[in-house]
């Protein structure tokens, strides 16, 4: 499907509905099940953990969507990839900072975004709506293409239009990253975090990569980098972002994705890319 036959307002809404209603789901397990956050196995690593409900709002938003967009692409993180016949595609993350979910920390969220071309390589796929919802709190962000990027607090008042000034240098900024569930990798990323943290205002560690994104669009923190993210992990809060005045970038030339990805507004986004350039942050450890 072209760019001209997609709606952006259109899947915005729907992107919107769905989020939301994962959102009611995990609300709803909390208040009734008090074993709801615990772990039902792991991926990756012992580290990197999955639970009944990732799983059950993952198969709550295939569902949903599957009625409403029955030609569009799915791929979630804990279903996989179902290719589909429109040229859209629906990225899913049922839970972005599961850990956090798990130990009751208020940092998560359910990530729906909609995107065109290839979302399994790296630099293939452009955003065109989305929504970030973090149903411990209620923020919900949203974002459609050449529609601007708008956060709803949780506490019911007026959405508020993200609109992103000129960043602080460098040296003052607040920077989010987060750590992957390797320990080799974990090893690399400490080794960077010690060459940024003396250049920089300081370090926030958030736990969900999507929040740490749509932090950066709302002006909670002024940059964001991370080795080892995955699409579904940063899909929706991209399109946050950049509609909110952002950029993405990797290291040296290449497209955001798993070897690199770097968030802010210009030039601290570009300074911020010379200096894990000059670390190799997006490399691991031989």
């Amino acid at each position: 499907m072209s760019s001209a036959g997609v709606d952006p307002a259109g899947l915005r809404e729907l992107a919107e509905q769905v989020a939301r209603a994962g959102g009611d789901l995990i609300r709803a397990g909390l208040a009734e099940d008090p074993d709801a956050r615990e772990v039902s196995g792991t991926k990756s690593s012992s580290t990197d953990i999955v639970t009944a409900m990732d799983q059950a709002v993952e198969r709550l938003l295939r569902e949903r969507l599957a009625e409403a967009r029955p030609a569009d692409g799915l791929l979630g993180e804990e279903a996989g990839y179902s290719p589909g016949e429109s040229g859209l595609t629906w990225v899913l993350d049922p839970i972005d900072g599961t850990v956090n979910y798990r130990y009751g920390i208020d940092a998560y969220a359910v990530s729906v975004a909609v995107v065109e071309g290839d979302p399994t390589v790296d630099g293939a796929w452009q955003p065109v709506a989305a929504c970030v919802h973090n149903p411990a709190t209620g923020e919900t962000w949203t974002a459609g293409r050449g529609l601007g990027a708008q956060l709803q607090p949780g506490d019911g008042s007026a959405p508020r239009e993200l609109k992103l000034g000129p960043p602080p240098e460098l040296g003052q900024a607040l920077v989010a990253t987060g750590f992957g569930y390797a320990a080799t990798r974990r090893a690399g990323q400490a080794r960077v975090l010690t060459g940024v943290l003396p250049q920089v205002r300081d370090i926030r560690r958030i736990g969900s990569a999507s929040l740490d994104l749509c932090g950066v669009a709302t002006g909670t923190v002024d940059a964001y980098y991370e080795r080892g993210v995955n699409v579904w992990d940063i899909a929706a809060a991209v399109l946050v972002l950049t509609e909110a005045g952002g950029a993405l970038a990797g290291l040296r030339g290449a497209p955001a994705g798993g070897a690199m990805v770097v968030g802010a507004a210009s030039p601290l986004l570009e300074g911020l890319c010379d200096v894990l350039g000059q670390l190799d942050a997006d490399s691991d450890p031989t």
